[in-house]
């Protein structure tokens, strides 16, 4: 397998050291297209390894609730200054454990029990924290659902983009007191000023959930929606290049109820080891780099769906303005299921994960799609021409998906490809 990292690490736990080792071989020799992952730099996973993990924090800085917090406060306060100055915000939580955890705590801060939220359908690209009936937001709070536009035959229209006409007249009709603005599976730039100007119109609150975009606006190849929303959720680990987390943005009247909604109202002692690996990230997000990065991550994504329309794939929307790329599997085999897909492409070497397409008439388990994305191959140097391969070799294995012998080929170039672009032996930072 060769070495890595974690062979100089000699620990009594044998099994977990093979495990970590096996771990770090797949990442790096088969190809990461899942939408929500990246590759972190060496010092971020350093500070998220790091003695930090020692360390009891329960509050905030200068308002701890344990004694010995003087360097973590430190620490602290330095993610967040990085994190207000890279986005423009008036304050900023870095606690948050998960954007799962972002949302539902600006959910508690702003609202009241039974109010009424406007938010993606999860069926057409929206999160479960968006009013899903399996999350327990649905059981508290009153989720009315927008979706998107009827797919299009005519190229002149696209189709299955956000529908400002219905988001705009279930807003007028329901009077929501939060509009949630973003998604998770949904490939094209959200407008901020959009749902800022809806939500003015119905007297509204505006969060922007940028889970996905966050890295991309960091880097300016997505409008910031920072100066438009009340508040703003995300992840660290996606486009951002961070590690495992969330984060929260806010202006400056909702700071403190917002604060008090992820501790105490959610969560106990913050976990300041991945605080520092967020300080990390959001210092290599200011890098003129990172938007060279994010400018990449964008342009990979329009090929690789060009690349893959052409392998007779549809993509939902006809293409990207970020870093998803949405496949419709139905063109390219009625038969063929995004659960079928995503475990012959595991075969092949390809990781890529299942979704639900607008309308999709399979489970939310099945699909009928996959989403996909560039954020980490792109981390590990890939450009335009491996992302055409990319296409021709996951058409190949879907295509051969019965024939062992083919899937064993189809793997043994994804490894060649891989072995070429290394994230940790070409990965910099600035």
């Amino acid at each position: 397998m060769g070495s890595s990292p974690f062979d100089a690490y000699i620990t009594a736990d044998s099994e977990i050291t093979d495990l970590l080792s096996r771990e770090w071989h797949r990442q790096t020799s088969t190809l990461q297209l899942i939408a929500s992952e990246n590759f972190t730099s060496p010092a971020v996973m350093a500070a998220t390894g790091s003695i930090l993990t020692n360390k009891y924090a329960e509050g905030y800085p200068g308002r701890r609730y344990y004694g010995g917090n003087q360097i973590v406060d430190e620490i602290e306060d330095l993610a967040r200054r990085r994190l207000t100055a890279l986005f423009g915000a008036d304050h900023a939580n870095v606690q948050p454990h998960s954007g799962a955890n972002a949302n539902v705590a600006v959910y508690q801060a702003l609202l009241e029990p039974g109010d009424t939220v406007l938010a993606m359908r999860l069926d057409q690209g929206g999160h479960l924290t968006h009013g899903s009936p399996a999350s327990m937001t649905s059981k508290i709070w009153r989720f009315v659902s927008y979706g998107v536009t009827p797919r299009s035959d005519d190229p002149s229209i696209i189709g299955e983009i956000i529908d400002v006409d219905n988001l705009r007249a279930l807003a007028h009709a329901e009077r929501p007191k939060l509009i949630v603005a973003g998604a998770t599976s949904y490939s094209r730039q959200i407008s901020p000023e959009i749902f800022r100007e809806i939500a003015d119109e119905v007297g509204a609150l505006l969060m922007f959930d940028a889970a996905h975009p966050a890295g991309l606006i960091a880097g300016g190849s997505h409008p910031n929606p920072v100066p438009y929303a009340d508040a703003v959720t995300f992840t660290t680990h996606k486009t951002l290049r961070g590690p495992r987390g969330g984060a929260i943005l806010c202006r400056e009247e909702h700071a403190k109820k917002i604060d008090s909604a992820v501790f105490p109202g959610q969560q106990g002692g913050p976990l300041e080891h991945s605080i520092a690996g967020k300080a990390v990230a959001f210092k290599e997000a200011s890098s003129p780099a990172f938007g060279d990065y994010t400018d990449r991550v964008v342009a990979n994504a329009r090929v690789f769906a060009a690349a893959l329309g052409q392998q007779g794939f549809r993509i939902v929307s006809g293409g990207t303005d970020n870093h998803q790329v949405i496949v419709d599997l139905r063109e390219f085999d009625a038969e063929l299921t995004g659960k079928v897909a995503q475990e012959v492409l595991d075969v092949a070497g390809i990781t890529t994960n299942r979704n639900q397409i607008p309308d999709d008439p399979r489970s939310p388990f099945i699909t009928s799609g996959l989403r996909l994305g560039t954020p980490a191959q792109t981390t590990a140097g890939m450009g335009a021409s491996e992302f055409q391969t990319i296409a021709e070799l996951m058409s190949r294995a879907l295509r051969g998906r019965a024939d062992e012998s083919a899937l064993a080929s189809v793997r043994d170039e994804v490894a060649e490809i891989c072995g070429a672009f290394n994230p940790y032996a070409t990965f910099t930072t600035h």
